[in-house]
């Protein structure tokens, strides 16, 4: 059986979240940072099952065996950090943010999570479109981030991967997730959200602001 949107690695639900489902595409906003956020959330899935952790503030390899069914934008981004030494985190998230967005895509599409359609839009010219296999699940989950950031029941108790998943949404401004009046109105409880975040896994959202910042300057 297909594992639901909830189930899947990190990066391959924040792109789902990512999918404006009425349009059949992705958002506009976060375009210039989608790779970068993608592997952000890669490196996070990885810390919190303990193929990664700090080491005096960059990125090591645990003794922790890796699993054969690491899914395989996980393996590739974990290579990135050599199995003896460190890496920066701004330099494994820089390693990947380039072909991040179409390693997702095509696994979510082989797994059967989506589909890119052509659809004909005047005479010969066509568009390409997303049509998500279970577009209800990919709701609710956007629905339980959403609420992680906006519900106000405090960052403790929200489960971790929607606290990753929010703060990367909202780093990236990725605008199917959150609109600009909700980050203002909610942004003490957004902010308590990213603390956790930067406690549990310290030196990730920093590395992501560079690598954020070079995406936007260029």
């Amino acid at each position: 059986m297909m594992p639901t949107a909830d189930a899947l690695p990190f990066p391959h639900q924040l792109f789902l979240l990512s999918v404006h489902l009425e349009k059949g595409r992705l958002d506009a906003d976060s375009e210039p940072v989608r790779g970068s956020l993608f592997c952000a959330a890669a490196v996070a899935e990885l810390r919190i099952g303990g193929l990664l952790h700090d080491r005096d503030g960059e990125a090591g390899r645990t003794n922790t065996t890796t699993p054969a069914t690491l899914d395989p934008f996980l393996t590739e981004v974990l290579g990135e950090v050599p199995a003896s030494g460190s890496r920066s985190w701004f330099e494994v998230l820089e390693s990947r943010w380039d072909k991040a967005e179409r390693a997702v895509r095509e696994d979510l599409v082989s797994a059967g999570h989506m589909a890119i359609e052509h659809r004909q839009i005047f005479g010969p010219f066509r568009r390409k479109e997303i049509v998500l296999a279970d577009p209800d699940r990919v709701e609710a989950l956007r629905e339980q981030v959403r609420d992680a950031a906006l519900g106000g029941s405090g960052s403790a108790s929200v489960p971790l991967v929607h606290a990753v998943l929010a703060t990367l949404a909202v780093d990236g401004l990725v605008g199917t997730m959150f609109r600009w009046r909700e980050l203002a109105t909610h942004r003490r409880d957004i902010g308590a959200l990213a603390d956790r975040v930067e406690q549990e896994m310290p030196g990730l959202r920093k590395a992501l602001s560079y690598s954020i910042a070079l995406r936007r300057g260029g």
